[in-house]
C-alpha cells in the first residue's frame, strides 16, 4: 500500500484515547474547536465555520482514499458517557516519492490540553505507521513545527523525535524558522 493507494480506515487505541478517521458529523465540533485562538495560530487548516470544517473533513477523508494523508480525530474515551467530541488530531502524510519517510502532525483542542493527549496520540500514530508500512520500507518519521511552538517541541522530544535541524522561514505559510524532528524505527532483530 504505497502512497497513492487507498488505505482502509483504521481505528487505534492509546490508553484512554481512540484515534479514528474524521467523519462528516465531526464538522460542527471541529468548527467549535477552531474558535480557539491558539489552535488557529498553530494549525494551518482553513477552518472558520461549519461549512469550511465540513470541507476540511472531506479533504481528510479523501486522504484515506488516496493513501497519502491518513488523518485521525482523537477522542478521550476514559469514562462511559465521556464527551465524544474530538480532543485532538494526528496525521500521517505519506509522499509517493519516498516510501522510507513520512511526516506526522498533530494538534490538541483547548479543552484537552495538559492531559498528555498529544504525546499519547502521536506515540500511537508513530507505532502504527512503522508497523503498518514496514513492508513498504518506512523507517523514518519527520515532525516539523515553528521554533516558537515550545509545546510541540516538548511533545516531539517526549515521543522520541530527536531535534535534527533548523528549517528556514518560508512566508507567508511559515513566517518563522522551524524545527525538524526525526524518529526512526528500531532496527529489526
Amino acid at each position: 500500500m504505497s502512497a497513492g493507494t487507498r488505505v482502509p480506515p483504521t481505528r487505534l487505541t492509546a490508553g484512554p484515547l481512540t484515534l479514528r478517521p474524521w467523519a462528516p458529523e465531526d464538522a460542527p465540533a471541529l468548527a467549535e474547536l477552531y474558535r480557539d485562538e491558539a489552535l488557529r495560530r498553530w494549525a494551518a487548516a482553513p477552518v472558520h465555520d461549519e461549512a469550511s470544517a465540513a470541507r476540511w473533513v472531506a479533504e481528510q477523508r479523501r486522504g484515506w482514499e488516496t493513501g497519502d494523508r491518513l488523518a485521525f480525530a482523537v477522542e478521550e474515551t476514559w469514562a462511559p458517557g465521556a464527551d465524544a467530541r474530538p480532543s485532538g488530531h494526528v496525521v500521517l502524510k505519506r509522499p509517493a516519492a519516498d516510501p522510507a519517510s513520512a511526516e506526522v502532525g498533530y494538534w490538541t483542542a483547548a479543552h484537552a490540553r495538559g492531559r498528555s493527549v498529544a504525546p499519547r496520540a502521536l506515540e500511537a500514530l508513530a507505532d502504527w505507521a512503522f508497523a503498518a508500512f514496514a513492508h513498504e520500507g518506512l523507517v523514518r518519521l519527520e515532525l516539523l513545527h515553528q521554533v516558537d511552538n515550545t509545546a510541540s517541541c516538548r511533545v516531539a522530544e517526549k515521543c522520541g523525535f530527536a531535534l535534527a535541524g533548523l528549517l528556514p522561514a518560508a512566508p507567508p505559510a511559515f513566517p518563522l524558522d522551524g524545527h525538524r524532528h526525526i524518529r526512526r524505527t528500531a532496527p529489526a532483530g
